[in-house]
């Protein structure tokens, strides 16, 4: 049976218990920590999404389990890569639509030099095909399930009607080009809804609100999808 890995993202986290909470996701279970950061531009309403090189070294204190970086951001420099690798950043994960051609290579390289693994998201709305290249040399093809037309602007952000069809692409594209790379799915993800994206076979899934905002508490939420997801990965005989 596969171990699908839980990341738990700060998206939706409570930032006076940083470490506190943190710490319990891991402790219950759960595989990586993730987190969201931005620079203001790419993401206007989310604002409050600042899970930089401080960020990063607050939760290394906490735990010994891999911390990815999810970057929204139009630039990318040097120093930010050489700070939040410094921290004990494991995975960088940048936006496909925004690295392309050398621009990317040179930070593939550097990830690489660092020790640091290196991811790709495809946002909303952003084609597959951006990663048709780039697929062979990273670490992480991760997808963005959520959209902008069915949300209370909130925490509930549902997925576009596209999403179960471009993982499954995703996932052959994986298959047959880099086996070693993970596929990860992030955004809107709940116990009641999880099903079918498990059904393609990811990887991690990236989880937030189900996690932090849970009120039976964060143990208690990592156990129960822990739960859902290796009887999911059972039932779809997932390896």
């Amino acid at each position: 049976m596969k171990h699908i890995k839980i990341s738990a993202g700060i998206a939706h986290f409570d930032y006076s218990k940083l470490g506190e909470n943190m710490k319990e996701a891991m402790d219950a279970g759960a595989d990586i920590v993730h987190a969201d950061a931005a620079d203001m531009v790419e993401l206007p309403i989310n604002l409050q999404l600042m899970g930089g090189p401080q960020i990063i070294e607050g939760f290394r204190k906490v735990t010994d389990k891999p911390i990815e970086c999810h970057f929204y951001t139009s630039e990318c420099d040097k120093i930010f890569i050489d700070r939040i690798a410094e921290v004990g950043c494991n995975m960088l994960i940048l936006p496909a639509e925004r690295f392309i051609g050398a621009t990317l290579a040179y930070r593939i390289e550097w990830c690489k030099r660092l020790g640091m693994k290196i991811g790709l998201t495809i946002g909303c709305y952003t084609p597959l095909c951006f990663l048709d290249e780039a697929i062979y040399d990273i670490d992480r093809l991760h997808i963005v399930t959520h959209g902008t037309s069915n949300t209370d602007g909130k925490d509930n952000w549902y997925w576009r009607d596209s999403v179960l069809d471009l993982v499954h692409r995703a996932r052959k594209m994986i298959d047959e080009k880099n086996p070693k790379c993970e596929l990860a799915v992030d955004g809107g993800i709940r116990n009641d809804n999880v099903e079918p994206l498990i059904e393609c076979n990811p990887d991690v899934v990236i989880l937030s609100t189900a996690i932090f905002r849970n009120e039976k508490g964060i143990t208690y939420a990592v156990k129960e999808f822990r739960e859902i997801l290796d009887q999911l990965s059972e039932k779809y005989h997932l390896q």
